[in-house]
């Protein structure tokens, strides 16, 4: 009796084992094959169901986690993929239904997506050792190392990934983007090149690259880098400021205008770094054109937005006699011919000289004056002085008042004043302060203007 019960004991004990065997060996990976066939069929939510049910059966089966994790991603659920992708890596075990190649890909991928930077370099770290002739897991490797500001280790994979791959456009770029970044121009322009010839439709690429080339000066190269560029709807509104900057370096402010008009339309944000400079650049273009009203009301758009934008809360104090004082308006934005009326009008009633000659030049004019008769001394020679207006917005440097010395010695003049709307830099100051050349600054003007009479002068003529 005892070795009879002892035989069904074994016998009972084969059994199990025989059974355990064969689900964990044959049933099982077949209905993970059948699992997997649902996923390559479209049928995500059925897989996901039978995925399920086999993790209830058994937890720690991997190969079930990760079938679930693929019927995920097939169902457009890629966070609760993650999730399963995880427990996947917990486990550890990889076999013919978790390839781990593939497994590690999907997984690092999405730890990218979601902003997993440091589990996603691990990843891509164990995929080169895994696949160490792969370009693309240094790609990855060398763009995550940059976005953790190790640009050390960053340079060293993505130079690894074009060596292995010379046509990888994308590492091109972005050991572009880190060299640019690291104000090694000259290398960018070569890799962000190389990149385009790869992919021609890398806006991105192509705005960096017109950066490039308008810190160069190549500014024709820049505006047809930034025209490409502004296909992009993400990158529009910065190309056109780009190509704006380009336009105002070259001096064609007429031609930058319209593009800044252009960026400021195409902008859906007021407030956005980019809206702020387009208003910016385009009040200094007005502003040389003398279009101070036009440029007044886009400094008046930044200040609503942000006070503190560069110089715009000085510009508006600067000009604020505009609006109410009509002669430093006109001395500001008059034609020409009306302008040189003006500065013979202050000459002769302000300083009491007689004009001799006027002489224009960009943004002003040179007046050869001398003392009228009712001078103290009437036989005594009338000494000549040169008298320099201007009206641009920028202070007047030291070497302005150098080129007017210069002039000077060649008009064999002692004597000259220089008269601005704006103002003289602390180096103009005192390089004039011991030389015979007076300096008259905004203030000073708008005392001539109120003592003047602009109008009959000008009208007169």
């Amino acid at each position: 009796m005892t070795i009879v019960v002892i035989g069904i004991i074994i016998l009972g004990t084969g059994i199990g084992f025989l059974s355990y065997f064969l689900i964990k060996s044959i049933f099982i990976p077949k209905r993970i094959e059948a699992i997997d066939n649902l996923i390559k069929q479209g049928k995500a939510q059925t897989a996901i169901r039978a995925a399920r049910a086999l993790i209830n059966q058994d937890p720690r089966n991997a190969d079930a986690h990760y079938m679930l994790g693929k019927a995920y991603l097939a169902d457009n659920k890629s966070e609760l993929a993650l999730m399963e992708f995880k427990t996947v890596n917990q486990i550890g075990v990889f076999g013919p239904h978790i390839p781990e190649n593939e497994f590690r890909k999907a997984i690092a991928q999405l730890f990218v997506k979601y902003n997993q930077i440091e589990e996603a370099l691990k990843e891509y770290i164990l995929l080169i050792k895994l696949e160490a002739y792969q370009a693309d897991h240094y790609y990855w490797a060398g763009k995550l190392f940059a976005e953790r500001n190790r640009s050390d280790m960053a340079m060293n994979y993505l130079r690894k990934a074009v060596e292995l791959d010379p046509r990888h456009g994308k590492a091109h770029y972005e050991l572009g983007l880190l060299l640019f970044r690291e104000k090694r121009p000259i290398e960018a322009k070569l890799e962000l090149e190389a990149a385009l010839k790869l992919q021609g439709d890398n806006a991105q690429a192509y705005y960096i690259l017109g950066k490039l080339q308008k810190e160069a000066h190549d500014y024709v190269a820049a505006l047809l880098s930034f025209e490409k560029a502004q296909r992009d709807n993400e990158l529009k509104v910065k190309a056109l400021v780009e190509r704006g900057g380009c336009y105002m370096s070259m001096n064609a402010i007429d031609k930058a205008i319209p593009e800044l008009e252009r960026a400021i339309k195409a902008s859906t944000d007021d407030s956005s770094q980019e809206t702020l400079y387009a208003r910016y650049f385009l009040a200094m273009c007005y502003e040389k054109n003398r279009e101070l009203d036009r440029a007044i009301e886009q400094w008046e758009k930044i200040y609503t937005k942000k006070p503190n934008f560069r110089d715009v809360a000085e510009k508006l104090s600067q000009y604020q006699e505009f609006r109410t004082d009509d002669k430093m308006k006109d001395y500001l934005t008059s034609g020409q011919n009306e302008f040189m009326e003006i500065c013979k009008a202050l000459v002769t009633q302000g300083m009491s000289l007689q004009v001799r000659d006027v002489t224009e030049f960009q943004h002003g004019c040179d007046i050869i004056a001398v003392e009228g008769d009712a001078a103290k001394w009437r036989n005594v020679r009338k000494l000549p002085r040169l008298i320099r207006f201007y009206r641009k917005p920028e202070l007047i440097d030291d070497n302005a008042v150098r080129i007017l010395m210069e002039q000077m010695k060649k008009l064999n003049m002692t004597r000259a004043v220089i008269v601005t709307s704006s103002g003289f830099t602390r180096s103009a100051q005192e390089f004039a302060d011991s030389r015979p050349v007076e300096l008259f600054n905004k203030e000073q003007l708008q005392e001539l203007l109120d003592k003047t009479d602009i109008y009959g002068n000008a009208k007169g003529s």
